[in-house]
Formats: C-alpha cells, sequence, structure tokens
C-alpha cells in the first residue's frame, strides 16, 4: 500500500522537507499544502534586495524540481482541520487528505502589539511576499515620504536600512531600553545604533507607542510619555508569534510553540514540525528554545524527513543567523544567553567581533565583516574548548583554532 506524508505549510522549513524525504529513499506519495498562491520563496531578501531593486521573489525551488522529485504542490490550499486520530486532513475547498505521517511547517505570524489605530490601511508588516509587495509599492508613491518603524530588531533595522538605500527619510521608535535588547549584548546593540544614526536614521528607544491615527496628509504616533512622531508610512516590526492554531486543535502538545522532542516528532508520534512554529529542547543551551532562522528550517526538515523514513536522527544543530544591513554583513553563531564574560575584539571599526562565553567556554560569538571570526567561533562553540580571555582580546593574537586555547 502506497503511503502518503503530508506537509502543511510551503516555507523553507516545508519545501526542504519535500526534497529530503525524496532523498532519504521515501517512495510514497509527498503532498505539500499551502494556503498562499505564491511558488515558494525565501523570505529573508525580503527587507533587504527585495524592497531596493527590481528583482522578482527569490524561489527556493524552481517549478520543474517539484514535478521531477514527484512532490505534489498544492498552493491556494487552506488546511482548517486536521483529525489526527483518523489521520485526516481536511481543506477549505470541502477535501479532505488521509497521511500516515503529517509535518507542521507553519512558520510565525506578525506580532499585532495592542495599539490603537494599529490596523489602519496606511500601517504595513513584514512578513509575507505580499506584505513586501505593499511596503515597496509605499516606496514609490512620494520620493519625499517619510517612513517610521516602530520596533528595533534585526527585520526593523534591515527595513531601515533598505529605505535609506532608497533615499527615504526613518525614524524608528523602540519600547525598549536600546535597539536588539532581546536577541543581543549592549556592544553589538550600540554598534548597530551608531551605523544607523550615521547612515540618517533617526532612533528613539523608551518609546511606547499607544495610538496611530491619520489626517488627510499624514499618520501620528502617539506614545505613552506625550512623544508625538509624524510620518506618511507606518511599518510595525516587534516580532513574531508561532502560528499554532492547527496543532493545537490537533490536540498537541504546545507551550510558546508547538513541542517536539529531538527528532522534530510531536507529542503524536505520526505528526512531526519543523521550523519558526517550534519549540524544544537543545542539546547545547538545555532549555527549550524557539528560533527562527533558515538554518533551524532547514536542519529541522532533514531530521524530520529522516526520521519519517525510519532513520534515527536527532537534532544537534548549532544556530546560526546573519543580518545585512548598509555594506556591514552581521554573522552570529550560538545564542549569547547565560554568558559570564563579554569580550569585544576590534580590528578596526569595520571589522568587530564580540565574543560571549561561559565558564571559559565560547557559547555564542557576533562576528562584523569578519567571516574568519564566525567561521573560528563556530569550531570553538562546537568542540567547547576551554579558551584565554586576554588572548580573544588581544587584536595581534592570530585568528585559528588553537590560538585562543587555554594553555594546559
Amino acid at each position: 500500500m502506497i503511503k502518503t506524508c503530508v506537509i502543511v505549510g510551503a516555507s523553507h522549513a516545508g519545501v526542504n522537507c519535500a526534497f529530503a524525504l525524496r532523498n532519504y529513499g521515501w517512495s510514497g506519495k509527498i503532498i505539500l499544502l499551502d494556503a498562499a498562491p505564491h511558488l515558494p520563496y525565501a523570505k529573508p531578501p525580503l527587507s533587504k534586495t527585495f524592497l531596493t531593486d527590481q528583482c522578482e521573489p527569490a524561489e527556493i525551488k524552481n517549478k520543474s524540481a517539484y514535478a521531477q522529485q514527484d512532490i505534489d504542490l498544492r498552493l491556494g490550499s487552506r488546511v482548517l482541520e486536521i483529525d489526527s486520530d483518523n489521520h485526516t486532513v481536511f481543506l477549505e475547498d470541502a477535501s479532505l487528505i488521509l497521511f500516515d505521517f503529517l509535518v507542521l511547517a507553519t512558520g510565525a505570524k506578525a506580532v499585532i502589539p495592542p495599539i490603537e489605530g494599529v490596523h489602519s490601511s496606511h500601517v504595513y508588516y513584514l512578513r509575507t511576499l505580499s506584505d513586501a509587495l505593499k511596503i515597496k509599492k509605499a516606496t514609490i508613491n512620494n520620493e519625499k515620504d517619510k517612513f517610521l518603524i516602530i520596533g528595533a530588531g534585526y527585520v526593523g533595522l534591515e527595513i531601515a536600512a533598505s529605505l535609506r538605500k532608497l533615499q527615504k527619510s526613518v525614524v524608528i521608535v523602540e519600547r525598549e531600553e536600546r535597539i536588539l535588547s532581546r536577541v543581543t549584548s549592549e556592544i553589538t546593540s550600540s554598534y548597530f545604533y551608531d551605523l544607523h544614526t550615521k547612515n540618517g536614521v533617526e532612533i528613539f528607544c523608551d518609546k511606547e507607542v499607544i495610538r496611530i491615527s491619520k489626517n488627510a496628509k499624514q499618520s501620528s504616533v502617539l506614545c505613552a510619555d506625550g512623544t508625538v512622531f509624524h510620518a506618511d508610512s507606518i511599518i510595525v516590526g516587534v516580532g513574531a508569534i508561532p502560528q499554532t492554531h492547527l496543532a493545537e486543535q490537533a490536540g498537541l502538545d504546545i507551550d510558546k510553540g508547538i513541542l517536539i522532542d529531538q527528532n522534530c516528532r510531536t507529542s503524536n508520534p505520526k505528526i512531526f514540525a519543523i521550523g519558526d512554529c517550534t519549540r524544544f529542547k537543545h542539546p547545547l543551551y538545555k532549555d527549550f528554545i524557539r528560533i527562527e532562522s533558515i538554518q533551524n528550517a532547514v536542519d529541522q526538515a532533514k531530521i524530520a524527513a529522516a526520521n519519517i523514513t525510519g532513520n534515527n536522527v536527532v537534532y544537534d544543530s548549532l544556530p546560526w543567523f546573519w543580518s545585512d544591513q548598509y555594506e556591514v554583513k552581521l554573522q552570529m553563531a550560538g545564542l549569547p544567553v547565560d554568558y559570564d564574560n563579554l569580550i569585544m575584539r576590534k580590528k578596526s571599526d569595520e571589522e568587530v567581533s564580540i565574543w560571549y562565553l561561559k565558564n571559559d567556554q565560547i557559547i555564542a560569538v557576533d562576528a562584523i565583516n569578519n567571516p574568519r571570526a564566525y567561521m573560528l567561533g563556530m569550531k570553538l562553540i562546537k568542540s567547547k574548548s576551554q579558551v584565554e580571555p586576554k588572548k580573544i582580546k588581544d587584536i595581534e593574537t592570530p585568528l585559528s583554532a588553537t590560538s585562543f586555547l587555554k594553555e594546559v
């Protein structure tokens, strides 16, 4: 009897899982469902080159690749319900699909903060291609348009850099005391604060937006302290939350994401979950985390495919991320959590690395225009080697696998 694996969500996670299943020898049906009408595309460029350049969305795979691998890609197919007991997926068009295995790659959606007026037509978000197209259209309406971005995370900062490349006036308002406060150290935050202000972006921290209003000419943003900002267009970028409604309806265990084990299996042994929608206990950091990154999506996709095809493969990947802003490339390895020592190694204003240590072991590194530091950081994090902090700080110490090691 031919078996069927249904994948819900044609994201990086979902698409890579479908192709990985074939690589692992799955000979049954693969049905890849997505509510969007677009061919699956890469999301990272949406805040960068897609906004600034005359280019089409970057496809994850070309259209013919799905047919070549006998992957039944069904676009515009919205899943309404999952009957986990009877292994059935119900679609919006009233059809149903029986499955032997189900993979949830439902991703995350933009957080809509409790701000009065936030649902107005002049307020934009950036999570999908449709969102990006709306922002892109707004950038060509008027060359002198002023943009206000609510939220100074990586996506908000990337959008700001793209808008400045288009010569737009940009203001950022951030609720926290500093930009990037939830994801990195004060050193890295300060570097990117200076980078953006030098490029003409106005940044205001400690500003909690409570109301957005619009008159005939401009929008007004009112903050809790009484400060008022004016802009032509407003972009909200205050984070994302996992899409768990289908998992909840299917009776799966949920805790700030779909809970999965080291095999990417949910509380139902026939249902797997991968990508931004998942939360899991990381073997290196010994805590439950949720990671929004292409790396995590692709790695979990392969792990799920391996286990569906009978291979016991566990997740032990080291998280890594990147961000492009202006001419600066930030590469991050590991998670900067629970560190007891922080070291900045600075060769120049354009080439910096920030090293996070715990008990003289490197647990994360932020490498700014410094791919060698990034690669070295990856190696040292994985090896769990004891290092000498003063050697890291000394710019004369070579960037090599052994130069930072503590002498025995």
